[in-house]
């Protein structure tokens, strides 16, 4: 990452990122756009057992969706659901265990799912997986790298929501949404090194790379699923577990100026039962309820159409790979 793309992503983060600036950015919203019901209507959200997975399974939940929680710790996934159920009353909230990582699964989970349930309306991919997932095993001269959360872990997204499509497109009004992270910003689509595999390893920029694909994948999807409308949006610098344990330095630093998990939900939630959203176009990035830009000022970080697709081919035959035949 260059000094520029540092420096220019940091003071975008303290000026656009922060609890303040949500704060300001909120003065514009209209309240009537989440003043919504959405019974009868289903929801899928991965990682719903805490942070902003679980305040938008909330807010939702409140406005009576049917709620698909997809977590990895059926305890803490319990745990969470009997929160939900306490606070708004709905009992329409399902929890599904499934690690993201473990490609297989998550085909045969969306398999089961499409054979069990008749709509899938919303689907919400929420998941941090930072750092720690990094196992290296040598076989003489060759290194086996296994990068839970940026191959596995994205296919897995990738694979989930490719799978349950044709759900989706039998359903009303099919959205999906797509938490990344600004720290895409300082990354340009890496198709020489989807895996990682060569050069220094370097868990935040591993990350970063996993998020830039996010937002090319749903660019990409959204011409090729005309009927679904896709978004992919940043939720500023939020104050949950993940972050706390991932990146324990820059929450010290930072946690009186972190977003609270509401506010970090906020435009998840938007995007996912509101009106004005799908008024825009799809396979757009947000922040606050507002299109942004997918790159900072001269940073050099766009990708080609052949990139891109290269991307997109890359992950369709490793899917392709996980499929019962």
């Amino acid at each position: 990452m260059s000094l520029y793309r540092n420096s220019a992503w940091f003071l975008k983060g303290v000026t656009e990122f922060t609890r303040n600036a949500f704060l300001s950015a909120s003065k514009r919203f209209a309240e009537k756009d989440l003043e919504v019901s959405v019974a009868g209507r289903s929801f899928m959200i991965t990682g719903a057992n805490s942070g902003i997975g679980k305040a938008t399974a909330m807010a939702i939940a409140k406005r009576g969706g049917t709620i698909h929680m997809v977590c990895r710790n059926k305890d803490k996934a319990e745990e969470a659901r009997a929160d939900i159920v306490k606070e708004t009353g709905n009992k329409e909230v399902y929890v599904h265990i499934l690690d993201l990582s473990e490609t297989k699964k998550v085909w045969e989970f969306a398999e089961g799912f499409k054979r069990k349930y008749k709509s899938l309306n919303v689907l919400v991919s929420n998941m941090l997986v930072f750092g720690g997932g990094l196992s290296i095993m040598r076989v003489g001269l060759r290194k086996i790298v296994n990068l839970y959360f940026n191959v596995w872990s994205f296919s897995g997204v990738y694979i989930l929501t490719k799978s349950l499509i044709p759900l989706l497109e039998k359903s009303a009004d099919p959205r999906v949404i797509t938490v990344s992270s600004g720290g895409m910003l300082v990354q340009k689509l890496r198709t020489g090194n989807l895996q990682s595999e060569r050069g220094r390893y370097d868990s935040t920029m591993v990350y970063a790379q996993h998020k830039r694909q996010q937002v090319v994948m749903t660019e990409q999807l959204a011409k090729t699923h005309t009927n679904i409308h896709f978004s992919v949006m940043h939720p500023g610098w939020v104050d949950t577990p993940a972050v706390a344990n991932a990146m324990p330095d820059f929450h010290q630093s930072m946690k009186d100026s972190l977003r609270t998990p509401e506010q970090g939900a906020d435009t998840v939630v938007w995007l996912a039962v509101s009106e004005a959203a799908v008024k825009n176009p799809s396979g757009r990035f947000y922040q606050d309820r507002k299109m942004v830009s997918t790159h900072l000022p001269l940073a050099w970080t766009h990708s080609s159409p052949l990139e891109e697709q290269k991307l997109m081919s890359v992950l369709e035959d490793l899917a392709k790979t996980f499929q019962s035949h």
